[in-house]
């Protein structure tokens, strides 16, 4: 490897309260796959892996009698893209990134996806260099800060706007609605529509006098699944008068 100073990957490691063993993990996880066909993926797969764990026990631990709904969403803000661009750009990752050439000229300044990913990376080698416990201590460090601010009072959001998040923060395909049937004539139609996420497969049938004010209650009943309750989405009902009109 060789590619970065020794001085400042010193300096990088004191910002991290970690010393490697081996210096050349930590320049792999700063190396980007336009660099070299030995980079950081692997490393970033092992840390993604290891820094929802961490801090699935983080938020499981400090926060009693919470639904699994609730806490899959917090941890959702905890581990999210922005959040780890942030913690790398804190360290000064963007300066040490190792990029091929179009990289380079494209990335002024680096990519914050290329951040947040060096991020997973480095935890991923810090977990290799040492063992779980010293890699626990060093993301709970790296993650203080928004673990503090996290907020497990869900957003004034509608039900598919918060399942739609939630699939996304278990790394899923978006949920599918489908319309099952259609009662009543032209001007009094009925609308039934069933959705269905990847997520231990869960599914569940939804009724409206639109098909949007079906949608949105078939969500909600599939959120009801995850434990999450009314107050946590305003349902399509509250959105709409006795007509069915939306609000």
């Amino acid at each position: 490897m060789g590619q970065i100073k020794n001085s400042l990957l010193t300096a990088l490691q004191k910002k991290l309260g970690y010393s490697f063993s081996d210096n050349g993990l930590l320049e792999l996880a700063l190396t980007h796959k336009s660099f070299s066909s030995k980079n950081n993926e692997r490393l970033e797969f092992l840390g993604d892996s290891l820094l929802n764990t961490i801090a699935a026990e983080a938020l499981f631990m400090r926060f009693d009698d919470v639904p699994e709904g609730v806490m899959t969403t917090a941890r959702s803000q905890l581990v999210k893209g922005k959040t780890l661009a942030k913690i790398g750009f804190s360290l000064e990752l963007d300066s040490l990134m190792i990029l091929g050439l179009g990289e380079k000229g494209n990335s002024s300044p680096v990519k914050h996806s290329i951040v947040g990913d060096a991020v997973e990376a480095m935890i991923g080698a810090i977990y290799i260099d040492s063992d779980f416990i010293q890699c626990q201590k060093i993301v709970l460090s790296l993650l203080e800060v928004y673990l503090k601010q996290v907020s497990l009072v869900p957003e004034f959001k509608d039900a598919k706007t918060l399942l739609q998040e939630l699939m996304q923060a278990e790394r899923l395909a978006l949920p599918v609605y489908e319309l099952e049937k259609v009662e009543g004539p032209g001007h009094e139609q009925f609308f039934t529509v069933k959705c269905s996420v990847e997520l231990q497969s869960k599914s569940a049938l939804g009724e409206g006098k639109s098909r949007r004010m079906a949608e949105q209650n078939a969500a909600m009943r599939v959120l009801k699944l995850f434990n999450y309750s009314d107050k946590d989405a305003i349902s399509q009902d509250e959105k709409t008068d006795e007509t069915g009109r939306s609000l």
